[in-house]
């Protein structure tokens, strides 16, 4: 697979990381097309230090952008200031050569149309390589391509607490749609973080956690892990 290096698409891209398996797969569809990929940008809430939405330690996504061997750029943001801040972020890195920031949302419209808005003031390119494409197809072939992740958390509303800190695999697959519900998670029913697969030269193994809750998710809180070399083959 071309990792970007010698991308056949004009100008330097780069990724909005939450570390789960869309923004994963939206990499390696963007990688797969020709696209040169130079940073993941992740953001983190300013006062746990772990990734808006997911909950995973900054420390780990520093850890999948070096078993990536693509760079990963951090930046600190509110609930409240996110928008400010993620235009503040993208900007100090116009001057790298970006042209366009890619994305790895499926269907729901409001995202979509906050990022082209968003990326269009800042004057740059909103890729979706993952739009539209149905979302059990993307899960599916998430899982094929032989990609490990882990569910990090979940909605205890939708989705049964015993799922966290297991691997997503057919058999969770089939319990999503047993329930009927979204194979993707796209409505924020779980969230996951990508450990290894055909994109990864090491692998990353979590030693210790534990599960906390907030409000009505369900977290895996992370306490220990390392990175191992044991790569995935390239497809």
């Amino acid at each position: 697979m071309n990792r970007g290096a010698n991308g056949i698409k004009g100008g330097n891209y780069i990724v909005s990381w939450s570390g789960g398996k869309d923004s994963c797969m939206a990499l390696y569809e963007a990688l797969r097309l020709g696209y040169k990929v130079t940073n993941l940008v992740n953001f983190i809430s300013n006062d746990d230090k772990r990734v808006r939405f997911h909950g995973t330690n900054a420390s780990l996504i520093q850890r999948q952008g070096t078993a990536l061997g693509i760079p990963v750029v951090q930046y600190e943001t509110s609930w409240d200031g996110y928008e400010r801040d993620f235009k503040a972020g993208v900007r100090g890195l116009l001057p790298t050569g970006v042209k366009g920031m890619i994305f790895g949302d499926i269907y729901i419209d409001e995202h979509k149309e906050w990022v082209e808005r968003v990326c269009g003031e800042i004057g740059i390119e909103a890729l979706e390589p993952l739009w539209n494409r149905p979302s059990g197809d993307v899960l599916r072939q998430f899982i094929q391509l032989g990609f490990e992740a882990v569910i990090v958390g979940a909605n205890s509303k939708y989705i049964d607490e015993q799922w966290v800190g297991r691997a997503v695999d057919s058999d969770f697959q089939d319990y999503l749609n047993g329930k009927g519900i979204d194979p993707c998670g796209e409505n924020g029913e779980y969230h996951t973080l990508v450990i290894n697969g055909p994109l990864f030269s090491r692998r990353i193994s979590l030693t210790a956690g534990r599960m906390i809750s907030k409000d009505e998710y369900r977290l895996l809180d992370i306490k220990g892990f390392r990175l191992e070399d044991a790569p995935t083959p390239l497809p």
